[in-house]
């Protein structure tokens, strides 16, 4: 499994918008200073998770986004899946037989369901909270550092 650019860009979108709770509505411009990433691009990103009901958006001079819900209700895997589908790493997973005759006699496929479990394990039980704490850890603090942070 290879998590494409929107993926990873929506998780550092959300992670950015739950450490900025007390902010109010933030803005897509004040995130693209922050994560070094286009207003334009961010825009593409904010449409499926305001759909999937994880952002609220409000219109107007202080507009922007907010989390719909509190960051330990999130999990890695929903984030995920709302902008990239399945995560499975190969077809046959999501299809069956339909997608695969031999998938009653293939063995390899075994290999596939484990790494797909694994990989449910890990983003399914990783909360968007999980990923705050371990930016304040790095930081040091609560508090970002000083200077913007190099991507």
């Amino acid at each position: 499994m290879k998590l494409s650019t929107r993926g990873r860009y929506a998780l550092r979108l959300m992670l950015d918008i739950a450490l900025h709770p007390d902010d109010g509505s933030i803005s897509l411009k004040s995130v693209a200073q922050r994560q070094d990433i286009s207003v334009k691009y961010l825009e593409q990103i904010v449409t499926p998770l305001a759909r999937g009901g994880l952002l609220r958006a409000s219109r107007g001079a202080q507009g922007g986004y907010r989390l719909s819900r509190t960051p330990k209700e999130y999990t890695v895997g929903e984030i995920l899946r709302t902008i990239e589908g399945s995560l499975a790493p190969v077809a046959c997973l999501d299809s069956g037989e339909a997608y695969c005759q031999r998938l009653g006699q293939c063995v390899t496929v075994e290999v596939y369901r484990r790494i797909d479990e694994a990989i449910d394990n890990v983003i399914d039980h990783m909360t968007l909270q999980d990923l705050v704490d371990l930016q304040h850890e790095k930081w040091g603090g609560t508090e970002p550092p000083l200077e913007p942070l190099s991507v």
